[in-house]
């Protein structure tokens, strides 16, 4: 059955908190630094972590934005489990993928149906064991889900003399991978945690632990990378685009001012919905779930759901359009467009990409497009030449979102940089999805490599692993001691 990140939270709120949190403050006082599952008696032998209760910061400083916007305050809701240490030298960062939010493991009540969307991979004796560290995973802004984001009030609609506050809507800034990581940052330091044991993330998550490396080099040991990519090809950006127009053109969408008039853009958001759903299957795994099935079992000749698999992309997209924002759909495919982590790092002048144009015409000119791939393969390894930690990259055989090739130029660029990586390449029939399922040697791998020893002397400049085309589906690691 296919795992899709799905979240209660309603996305259209009332201008009323919709989440439960601690009591709201500056202080480090306010923050519970612990998980509350076991007082609740609700830690067991599969290990669940229980009850959990998201908690919020409020950040009263400005945050300017890559976009060159300002934020002049900025709340960020998050959810914790297990116990930060003495030191505070056990705490994971858990980055989250594009619809998902802070609540990543545990139930939120004891008549929750559904439990965080990364249960089978945090909690005590999983692959990340909150035995043995301090779990924290953070709503980022621009999200529907608590933190300041285009569904919270514009502080600018309180101060002005409108009677009736509004909320941001589509006047919320655009934000980046790297705006993301910024304010992840800031709550690191609210919260006394200098180095993270390690940064984790899939999809988009992976993108934000990416960044993390390359912007925070000195704030974390361990970088794990799961079913990402360097930078989004022009295919996953046209289906980005796809997506954004189908709510665009809505006539709900109201140019985004859909809240203040009373609906939303229920139709853009399915089809969007739909079109990412058949991107994060394979041919194979949908043709195991539905085949050709007919949901009535004859032909209806008419335009109402006749397959099962029209009727089961129509639920996902309906349940999709109750519990998601359309600005934040829109605002968050667009950071993952701009996605760049070379970006401000690169040798490559304009003039000297221009150069193998010009030649195009030549007959004997080099090809152009293998000239602009060296650029960018040099871009990259300028971009980690930095990075302090240690990296563990995943990929899916079956991934053709981001396919295991995108993840394998991630791995050279940090072998070509004398960076200790470990690369797994997980044979499995989910496609981008995968990285939800609990695969025993997925799992093992992240397990294995959190819980190694911390290689603090320098890799030798020769090449630890290679990742040539007669390797590509076998393990190949670098001697972090981690057991893939």
């Amino acid at each position: 059955m296919t795992v899709v990140c799905e979240v209660a939270l309603r996305a259209r709120p009332d201008l009323s908190s919709e989440h439960t949190t601690t009591e709201r403050s500056t202080t480090d006082n306010a923050i519970t630094l612990s998980n509350q599952a076991e007082s609740a008696g609700l830690v067991d032998e599969v290990g669940s972590v229980g009850i959990v209760t998201p908690q919020a910061l409020h950040f009263a400083e400005p945050l300017t934005l890559e976009c060159n916007r300002t934020l002049p305050e900025f709340e960020l809701v998050f959810e914790t489990y297990g116990t930060l240490n003495a030191d505070k030298s056990n705490a994971i960062l858990i980055c989250h993928a594009l619809s998902a939010s802070h609540h990543a493991a545990g139930l939120h009540n004891a008549d929750d149906e559904k439990a965080g969307w990364w249960d089978n991979m945090i909690g005590p004796n999983k692959a990340i064991d909150t035995n043995k560290f301090f779990v924290l995973c953070v709503n980022n802004i621009g999200s529907c889900f608590g933190s300041t984001g285009p569904t919270t009030i514009n502080p600018d609609s309180v101060s002005s003399n409108d009677s009736d506050p509004q909320v941001y809507g589509p006047d919320f800034p655009l934000v980046t991978i790297k705006d993301w990581v910024k304010t992840q940052a800031l709550l690191s330091d609210r919260l006394g945690i200098d180095i993270w044991h390690a940064i984790v993330g899939g999809s988009m998550g992976g993108m934000q632990a990416l960044q993390w490396s390359v912007d925070y080099p000195e704030r974390l040991k361990r970088c794990v990378v799961i079913a990402s990519t360097p930078k989004l090809s022009a295919q996953n950006i046209g289906f980005n685009e796809v997506a954004r127009q189908s709510i665009l053109s809505d006539p709900d969408f109201k140019e985004g001012h859909y809240l203040q008039a009373g609906t939303y853009p229920r139709r853009g958001l399915i089809l969007a919905r739909m079109v990412g759903h058949i991107t994060y299957l394979t041919e194979d795994a949908m043709k195991a779930k539905f085949g050709r099935d007919l949901k009535s079992g004859k032909f209806n000749y008419g335009y109402n759901v006749e397959f099962q698999v029209e009727s089961y992309l129509r639920y996902q997209g309906e349940r999709f359009s109750e519990n998601f924002d359309a600005n934040t759909y829109l605002l968050m495919t667009k950071a993952l467009d701009y996605f760049d982590p070379t970006r401000g790092r690169s040798t490559a002048t304009q003039s000297e990409v221009e150069k193998p144009l010009a030649r195009t015409n030549n007959p004997l000119a080099g090809n152009t497009s293998n000239d602009n791939s060296h650029h960018e393969k040099n871009d990259l390894k300028i971009a980690f030449a930095h990075s302090q930690c240690q990296y563990l990259v995943v990929s899916f055989t079956s991934d053709w979102r981001f396919a295991p090739e995108r993840s394998q130029e991630i791995v050279d660029a940090l072998m070509a940089t004398g960076k200790p990586v470990s690369y797994v390449n997980i044979d499995a029939p989910h496609g981008h999805d995968s990285f939800l399922f609990d695969i025993p040697r997925y799992m093992g791998a992240v397990r294995g490599f959190l819980t190694a020893p911390f290689i603090n002397t320098p890799l030798m400049n020769a090449p630890l692993i290679s990742t040539d085309d007669d390797a590509k589906n076998a393990t190949v690691t670098a001697p972090t001691g981690a057991r893939l």
